[in-house]
């Protein structure tokens, strides 16, 4: 049987994500993401899925590399995080896109 486990490690400037990003998922990740010093990249190509959840947790994880002065690009689009993001009128870099929230 093949494991669905979400995981993250890191991979020189870029956190690499793998399985499916779901609420258990960000509550057993969140933990091991504090060290963000030098993070640029949110690697998503082996994420099988995303729910809202997931969605969440990279898009905290985006404002705070943000506020730190970085812009991380986002790599790999997992089934469900296009809809999401659209749903939740994120832009591509998972920041909260207020013009089109105001139309």
């Amino acid at each position: 049987m093949a494991s669905n486990a979400a995981s993250v490690r890191r991979d020189g400037t870029a956190l690499v994500f793998s399985g499916v990003l779901d609420r258990a998922a960000a509550t057993a990740l969140w933990p091991s993401l504090g060290a963000l010093d030098g993070v640029q990249q949110l690697d998503l190509a082996a994420v099988t899925r995303v729910d809202s959840a997931g969605v969440a947790l990279l898009a905290e994880l985006a404002a705070r590399l943000r506020d730190r002065g970085g812009a991380p690009a986002i790599v790999g689009s997992p089934a469900g995080f296009n809809e999401l993001c659209a749903a939740y009128r994120l832009a591509p870099t998972l920041d909260f896109n207020a013009l089109s929230a105001a139309s």
